[in-house]
């Protein structure tokens, strides 16, 4: 049997545990924050494969990954898509009732919910979840509203250690990396 590398501390894993539902931010998050953009005008955007298979692996252990970002482009519906997220609120600009409406239609209330955001945007729904995270690169005011800073930054694997977290306290990341072994 595989030994789980990841160790969290105690009392961020009971503030996780029953998490039903995480939301994530796009730009800081799974992105790096960057605005690539072609000379056409089109924006591009760079996603870590580690953060990707971490939304795969949150949907494996009954954990919905739901997206809310003030953005929208093909490239991110593309993106989203192959990798099976079904709860996605694009060019929201006021996330709270983005996420409230996710909530809603899951049967769901903030005491089973998570989200890692990097800016102020994101700090009226980091502030109602019960657990809140946010990359090491994220703006001082969203750290500081976080129960969990990464240690990686936005786009360079933020994500996956907030999923690896949430998969952590849900009991169930032992045995999904078992069938990896």
């Amino acid at each position: 049997m595989a030994v789980p590398a990841v160790n969290f501390p105690p009392e961020l894993l009971l503030r996780a545990q029953g998490i039903r539902v995480a939301f994530f931010d796009v730009d800081g998050v799974l992105t790096d924050g960057g605005l690539y953009m072609s000379e056409k005008g089109e924006s591009l955007k760079r996603f870590n494969i580690l953060d990707g298979l971490g939304l795969k692996l949150l949907q494996r252990a009954g954990i919905v990954p739901a997206v809310i970002t003030g953005r929208d482009s093909k490239a991110l519906r593309g993106r989203l898509a192959a990798l099976g997220v079904e709860h996605v609120h694009y060019g929201t600009e006021d996330k709270r009732p983005a996420a409230e409406k996710t909530l809603s239609e899951l049967g769901l209330d903030w005491s089973r919910a998570a989200g890692i955001g990097d800016d102020w945007p994101d700090l009226p729904v980091l502030h109602r979840c019960a657990m809140a995270a946010a990359p090491s690169n994220a703006h001082a005011e969203v750290r500081a509203a976080s129960h969990y800073v990464t240690q990686a930054a936005g786009g360079h694997g933020a994500a996956r250690e907030f999923c690896d977290l949430l998969l952590t306290a849900s009991g169930r990341y032992a045995s999904l990396l078992e069938g990896y072994a």
